[in-house]
């Protein structure tokens, strides 16, 4: 990976984590990583109606809306962490017409199913946190 390509990706990590304003930055700092390492921000980012640091709209739904669609319901975080590894089929998409309707590749190569399902948990309380 070339150098501008990791300062970018750190960039965009701090500037997510200065966007959550939250208590516990540790553990944001620490999952923010873990996306960016895993790939995850190039397509994902935080705050709903955000920016790509392309300047384009996401490929995927911010992760606050992540967690607002899955708030209460029981299997999220298995179903979530399932569809990070293995991907999904844009034909089937419950985001069709809120973001661009790709498929998310499956992302075993990257991450490992213990991580996944850190960061979904992670995700899942970003609603939670003050």
């Amino acid at each position: 990976m070339k150098l501008s390509h990791l300062l970018r990706a750190g960039s965009l990590a701090v500037t997510a984590l200065l966007a959550l304003g939250s208590a516990h930055a540790a553990d944001d700092a620490a999952m923010l990583k873990l996306a960016s390492s895993s790939g995850c921000m190039t397509c994902h980012h935080i705050e709903p109606g955000g920016k790509m640091a392309n300047g384009m709209a996401p490929i995927g739904p911010a992760w606050k809306d992540v967690s607002t669609k899955y708030q209460g319901q029981k299997d999220a975080a298995k179903q979530l962490t399932a569809t990070v590894l293995a991907g999904s089929n844009p034909y089937e998409s419950h985001w069709k017409g809120k973001v661009s309707g790709l498929a998310m590749p499956p992302n075993k190569v990257a991450i490992t199913e213990a991580d996944a399902g850190k960061l979904v948990q992670w995700i899942l309380a970003l609603n939670d946190k003050k």
